[in-house]
């Protein structure tokens, strides 16, 4: 992420090396905290990142902030936004985490184990004190020298950590081993080089398995920032563009040096660098890693385009409008990213019992030896039980299980277009039984238009001369009725009849005289049904009643073109909709096979209103509400049934961001404003109201990931202490454990990357 100035406060985040466990998240957040001037931080074990907050006018510069980090033994610097989050040095193959070290210790320990493995079989053999020695002493000493520099650097910073523990461990069952041999000549049988040697390999191979995890878990990040040319070709400032003309005239810059205002030439099969609008051509565009969307969408002149999206087939020149970090995908990355470095509630509880988790192992390992020695009367046994206690109870599985669970859920919901701003949200998801649709532009298009003109059988003109003349009675309206009727005729390609005079009719309508066709001078006009139907005069008004009737229960809104001179003899029928959108429908019922009971708040009339959610089959409707009251009825809904209720608000509008707000969880379509998506915790990238239904069971998947990783974690340590203390588990089998259990816990969070979306 990159830094973020607001005139309150400073936000950077910083890439930390040598985390293990929980408590080195934790023992990282008191040293940032003790910094003069950090208002907040939060450190997160899977991204192996610090989010940090400065106060406002602070002296504290981020080389103080990252100075504080350093003398708790860890490193720290500044995070890169636009590289993928890989640390070279540790997905080598000689780095700390490569393969490469964890081959070689287990090529230098195998003759170690090797008599372990024949004894079944009868052969009693075993390497000399001199070969164990030699062979221990660099997998201990070289290859297990990061435990030793990071456990003692937590040791100087007051706290322990996993590797202090696995450090203690290893050294006591090397060192008894060595006592052994000098005590005794033929001690060859009684040694635990092999015990030792076998720890460090197992806790290497459990890093590396950890780490590759870790890799898998930000894969959208990554895929994301992969989708960003390195290059744009900047067309030449002087050049016409026309034709193809212009295919030779443009220049290749790196991507940080185009500016807003640029022409920028995309060729087919080339990403689209930069935010903007088509100037020239016409292609189809794959959006489907920024927005979910499966289909390549057809873009003509005048239309927008984002930012690493795939052009297909065409030529086009985009015309930049938002570049760098005012990019949408760049937007869509830092949102990401946020999740990912936030912690979830429950992961303070994790961090408290993290805390004082180390002490209290090594004081459990040292009661542990003093019990055995006292009951046994054997210094090794009750050493080599002190050394399981260590081994196992490192607390890696409890500080990954949430952090890698949200990782992997935010990461492949962005993957479908549902972007998850507040892990928060997570936690609270999961509980929801309301949710709270608005209707305009959530559930319909947003935007009115002719959905059915039908001439009436009493009339002998046409559809497209009876179009022409109700389309002229609008002209010069800025109702959204009449621009509705007026694009049907641009669309049905007719022009419109001018009138020679027009009148509004406050809440009826519009009149006029056309001043040319069939009824050229004659007093027509347009009005609501309402205002016909309870008109005396209107001819057969109980017909068309009955004519219209099928529309109303569509919810559609109906007008209805009159001649005034013949008795407000009716002309045509126009029905105008909000056209729902295509998995509205579906969308509810998805949320009704999840147990949610939907509701909708609309400024409609009640009656159009209750026909949409009859239609969709909502179940509670709200119409004729002013955009204030929708705030007030999230909190009506919240307190229902005498209950606490958790409700979910989607909308899209600057009227939703109050609801937005006042919600559990509140989802904005990125069709709609930036102040809803601000205001809510979820953003859909599509305006798809189904991606709803999805967000919430992703949500509840990740939250159930992070219940099974908690459960498995404590369970793990509250069951494997109590047995290496009472010499069930062999230091060799506590460390293979312990290794286990941080690579269970990632694999089982990595299982959220199969989720797919219902209509996927």
């Amino acid at each position: 992420m990159s830094d973020q100035n607001t005139p309150n406060c400073t936000i950077f985040t910083l890439d930390i090396g040598g985390m293990t466990c929980a408590s080195c998240v934790s023992r990282v957040e008191k040293a940032l905290d003790r910094i003069p001037g950090v208002e907040a931080a939060s450190v997160n074990l899977a991204t192996e990142q610090a989010k940090i907050r400065l106060e406002a006018n602070s002296t504290t510069s981020l080389e103080d902030v990252i100075a504080g980090v350093q003398k708790t033994g860890y490193e720290a610097k500044l995070s890169n936004p636009h590289q993928a989050n890989e640390k070279n040095q540790s997905h080598s193959f000689w780095g700390s985490d490569g393969l490469g070290r964890v081959l070689l210790s287990f090529a230098l320990s195998a003759p170690l184990m090797l008599p372990m493995f024949l004894m079944p079989f009868g052969i009693h053999w075993s390497l000399s004190a001199k070969w164990q020695l030699l062979l221990a002493t660099p997998v201990q000493f070289i290859l297990g020298w990061r435990f030793y520099k990071a456990g003692f650097k937590s040791l100087l910073a007051g706290a322990g950590n996993m590797d202090l523990l696995v450090a203690l461990g290893t050294s006591a069952a090397y060192g008894l081993s060595l006592y052994q041999m000098f005590a005794s000549a033929h001690a060859s049988h009684e040694l635990y080089f092999e015990g030792s040697a076998v720890i460090i390999c197992m806790v290497l191979l459990g890093k590396w398995l950890e780490a590759r995890a870790k890799q898998q878990t930000s894969e959208a990040i990554r895929a994301l920032q992969k989708l960003w040319p390195e290059n744009a070709k900047v067309l030449n400032t002087n050049t016409v563009i026309g034709a193809d003309a212009f295919l030779d005239q443009y220049r290749e810059v790196p991507l940080e040096q185009v500016f807003p205002n640029d022409r920028i030439v995309v060729l087919p099969g080339e990403r689209i660098p930069v935010d903007g609008t088509i100037i020239f051509g016409s292609s189809h565009i794959d959006e489907s890693l920024l927005t979910g969307e499966s289909e390549p969408v057809k873009k003509q002149l005048e239309a927008r385009v984002i930012g690493g999206s795939l052009n297909g087939e065409g030529v086009l020149i985009i015309h930049a409008q938002a570049v760098g970090v005012e990019s949408v995908l760049s937007k869509i990355i830092t949102l990401v990213e946020d999740a990912q470095t936030q912690k979830a509630p429950i992961q303070k509880l994790v961090d408290r019992v993290s805390a004082i988790f180390v002490p209290s192992v090594i004081a459990i390992a040292v009661l542990t030896g003093i019990a055995n020695w006292f009951f046994l009367d054997s210094v090794s046994i009750a050493i080599l039980r002190s050394v399981s206690v260590l081994v196992i109870a490192c607390p890696c599985a409890l500080g990954l299980a949430t952090p890698a669970a949200i990782m992997a859920g935010t990461g492949v919901a962005a993957r479908y277009g549902i972007l998850i701003k507040d892990p928060q949200v997570l936690e609270l998801a999961h509980r929801l039984n309301i949710v709270a649709f608005d209707k305009t532009g959530t559930l319909t298009i947003g935007k009115p238009r002719v959905l059915s003109f039908i001439p009436l059988t009493n009339t002998n003109e046409d559809a497209n001369t009876l179009l022409a003349t109700a389309a002229g009675l609008q002209m010069g309206s800025e109702h959204p009725l009449a621009k509705a009727l007026l694009d049907a005729a641009k669309q049905a390609q007719v022009q419109p009849i001018a009138p020679t005079e027009s009148q509004a009719i406050a809440g009826i309508g519009i009149s006029g005289k056309p001043s040319a066709g069939p009824y050229a001078g004659r007093k027509l006009a347009l009005q609501s049904l309402a205002s016909l139907v309870s008109s005396a005069s209107v001819a057969n008004s109980a017909t068309l009643a009955k004519q219209t009737q099928a529309l109303l229960d569509a919810g559609n809104t109906v007008s209805i073109l009159v001649d005034q001179e013949s008795d407000a003899l009716p002309l045509a029928i126009i029905a105008f909709g909000d056209e729902l959108k295509p998995n509205a429908k579906e969308a509810i019922a998805s949320l009704h096979r999840l147990h949610i009971r939907t509701v909708m708040l609309s400024g409609d009339n009640s009656a159009a209103a209750n026909r949409v959610g009859k239609l969709l089959g909502i179940d509670e409707v709200f119409g004729q509400i002013m955009p204030g009251d929708k705030a007030q009825i999230i909190h009506r809904l919240q307190d229902a049934d005498h209950s606490r209720q958790y409700v979910a608000m989607i909308g899209d509008g600057v009227n939703d961001a109050p609801a937005l707000a006042t919600a559990d969880v509140g989802m904005a379509m990125s069709t709609g404003t930036d102040v809803a998506m601000q205001a809510a915790g979820i953003t859909l990238m599509r305006g798809d109201p189904s991606l709803v239904a999805d967000a919430i069971d992703i949500s509840r998947r990740t939250w159930k990931k992070i219940g099974q990783n908690l459960f498995w974690a404590f369970a793990f340590n509250s069951t494997g202490i109590p047995l290496a203390a009472l010499g069930y588990l062999s230091p060799m089998l506590a460390g293979s454990a312990m290794a286990l259990s941080s690579f269970c816990v990632l694999s089982n969070a990595l299982l959220l990357k199969r989720w797919r979306p219902s209509l996927q």
